[in-house]
């Protein structure tokens, strides 16, 4: 099976799919094949951590309250965060991966 520094492929998992130890996808890269990536703005951030509490994969990072940063080995890409901010300045965008710039 993959470990973090590899990311799963239909190769490395396990016949069915299936990942047979619940509550370890921290420990796999599983954001290797978004689409779109969310591109986060702090100047924009009001630091509600709406995003925090909706991400499906817990991959918004926040510290004493306030959103860090994305972490993009896990996050899937799925626009929840960028489509569920409540801030009108839209901190949140999602960005096609292959127009995006380097990761933070």
């Amino acid at each position: 099976m993959s470990t973090k520094s590899e990311p799963l492929t239909a190769k490395t998992m396990p016949i069915g799919s299936a990942i047979p130890e619940a509550g370890n996808a921290a420990q796999y890269r599983t954001g290797s094949w978004r689409t779109y990536r969310p591109v986060w703005d702090p100047a924009k951030c009001s630091h509600c951590l709406t995003c925090w509490i909706l991400c499906p994969d817990s991959s918004i990072r926040a510290e004493q309250g306030k959103m860090k940063g994305i972490d993009y080995d896990h996050c899937k890409g799925c626009g929840i965060c960028a489509h569920e901010c409540p801030d009108k300045r839209k901190p949140l965008s999602m960005v096609l991966e292959s127009e995006a710039g380097p990761k933070e």
